[in-house]
């Protein structure tokens, strides 16, 4: 069994989210859940690997197994993506999973937006992102300035300004979208 590559387009770099649901056969859950620990265990030994979710089958993932894995670039996800050791894997599949797999990718600003417990099909409109953005980086902003002011007053105004944007970059990333998203999860894929 195969899996679509994900395919980049011009503009979207930057980290990658791919999604891939499967319909696994009654009576093949052990054998699908072994599966799923060998496959997570290989990928994160790939460069730029930054982590992998599985969602168990429910009414959210219409009865599915859902993957998620994450990568910090296209290069370096589509490289997990063509490698020997993934196909490998993915020829165990057979006879333990049924029809088609649905797989789904997201890259840039969507990556803050990622729910593990929401299908990755489902992704805000992209004028919801565009406002909560809007007004999540104009906030941050404004503190980490604020909190960093004294350790940036004597820099350059270009590395101050560089000390800023990854501080909140990092904060945005791994501590107030995850949070934000999930708080604001009901308007957002409303």
């Amino acid at each position: 069994m195969t899996e679509a590559a994900v395919e980049a387009q011009p503009g979207e770099e930057g980290p990658v989210t791919v999604s891939i649901a499967r319909k696994v056969r009654p009576g093949r859950e052990a054998d699908y859940e072994k599966w799923v620990s060998d496959i997570v265990a290989a990928a994160a030994t790939y460069p730029g690997h930054l982590g992998a979710s599985v969602l168990r089958p429910s009414p959210q993932t219409d009865g599915k197994y859902v993957i998620i894995y994450r990568f910090d670039t296209y290069a370096h996800c589509r490289a997990w993506e063509a490698s020997a050791l993934r196909q490998e894997r993915l020829a165990q599949l057979e006879g333990i999973v049924e029809g088609e797999d649905d797989v789904k990718s997201v890259t840039g600003l969507e990556f803050w937006f990622d729910l593990p417990q929401v299908p990755a099909a489902a992704r805000p409109a992209p004028h919801k992102m565009a406002l909560t953005l809007t007004v999540v980086v104009y906030l941050m902003l404004s503190i980490v300035q604020w909190v960093l002011s004294p350790v940036t007053a004597g820099l350059p105004d270009p590395v101050a300004l560089f000390v800023v944007v990854a501080v909140q970059v990092v904060l945005l990333t791994y501590v107030v979208m995850p949070r934000v998203t999930q708080l604001l999860k009901g308007w957002l894929y409303g």
